[in-house]
């Protein structure tokens, strides 16, 4: 049995992208500023009024990106930095986004992209850890179930991680969950704030579906509820087909991950109550080997405040949590050997 104790109402909602009820302002870099999800990021990040300012870094591209989103009409100001400026564009930031990274193309896993994204996101987070060790990190590169514990031993091998600052954007699997269930009842999005844990690829991504008033009504319902998990787990893997090679989800991921990045700003800022997935170094099932894992985190001025337990499960969510973790660890644990 699993960890009880739901929490529903305080979920960052579906349908709001951005908040702005808190006044501070927050120096922002994107590192891989130039690729797919790197570009429609940092014109989201752009228009978010928590944002004072922002630092866009690739090996190519970042300052030709950073002239253009500079028009946007919004106060924060924009700098882009080629590929030797990378401790220029980490100078002073208080939270960076890495998004860089290899897109999977039709027939690759999350895991199939490991070798050349662990590299990159190995070498971006010894920078930050050299150069601005109190940020908070946003990791998008995928597989994110490996690349945030690659991030977590670089900084501990530099002797400056600090597990309240360090994040797994799982967003994509939450706004999908919303997006998926509103289309099969026939409802809004808006009503359909579904707590995704776990991890963030195929089996190790497990959406509570009992813990949504909506949702609920689908347990056990046979074919019609496992088509709508496959579908949150694998979601990703119809864009990869349908953009035929050109790449994966971008303006999607770049979405969630501007979403999750201002609940984290919103938390920074001082605002309660700002709940929502995130893959972080949490002790639900230290016990069994996975150190690292997604649930309802609430994100305050020190960036993880607290991670709350599971809550309820419906005996079609124990199996899926069997499922999830034996894989979820084998994940961890790649991503740790790399660095040692």
């Amino acid at each position: 049995m699993f960890a009880r104790s739901a929490l529903r109402s305080s979920l960052v909602p579906s349908s709001r992208l951005f908040s702005t009820s808190t006044p501070r302002q927050t120096k922002v870099a994107v590192l891989g500023a130039g690729g797919g999800i790197g570009q429609p990021l940092s014109l989201l990040l752009k228009t978010d009024p928590l944002v004072s300012s922002l630092s866009l870094y690739d090996i190519r591209g970042a300052p030709g990106v950073a002239a253009d989103v500079s028009h946007v009409d919004t106060a924060s100001e924009v700098k882009g930095y080629a590929a030797d400026q990378l401790d220029q564009a980490l100078d002073g930031v208080e939270v960076v986004v890495i998004p860089a990274g290899v897109p999977r193309k039709p027939g690759m896993t999350r895991d199939d992209l490991f070798n050349t994204n662990a590299s990159i996101v190995r070498d971006l987070a010894t920078a930050v850890g050299r150069v601005s060790p109190s940020a908070h990190i946003l990791v998008i590169s995928n597989p994110v179930n490996s690349t945030v514990p690659i991030v977590a031993s670089t900084l501990s091998k530099l002797g400056v991680f600090d597990p309240t600052r360090v994040f797994g954007v799982t967003t994509l699997d939450v706004v999908r969950a919303s997006r998926f269930l509103s289309m099969v009842t026939g409802t809004s999005p808006a009503e359909c704030d579904v707590p995704v844990v776990g991890g963030h690829s195929g089996a190790t991504i497990v959406p509570l579906l009992s813990q949504t008033d909506i949702g609920k009504s689908l347990v056990g319902k046979g074919e019609t509820y496992d088509k709508l998990v496959n579908r949150i787990q694998f979601g990703g893997d119809e864009v990869v087909k349908a953009k035929d090679g050109a790449g994966s989800a971008t303006l999607s991921m770049a979405y969630a991950g501007a979403k999750f990045a201002n609940a984290l700003l919103r938390g920074l800022s001082g605002e309660k109550g700002v709940v929502t997935p995130t893959f972080v170094k949490s002790p639900l099932f230290e016990s069994q080997g996975v150190d690292f894992f997604s649930s309802l985190v609430e994100l305050g001025t020190k960036g993880v405040e607290k991670i709350h337990p599971l809550g309820p499960l419906s005996p079609e969510e124990e199996k899926l949590m069997e499922a999830c973790l034996p894989e979820l660890k084998k994940n961890i644990e790649k991503g740790k050997a790399f660095v040692a």
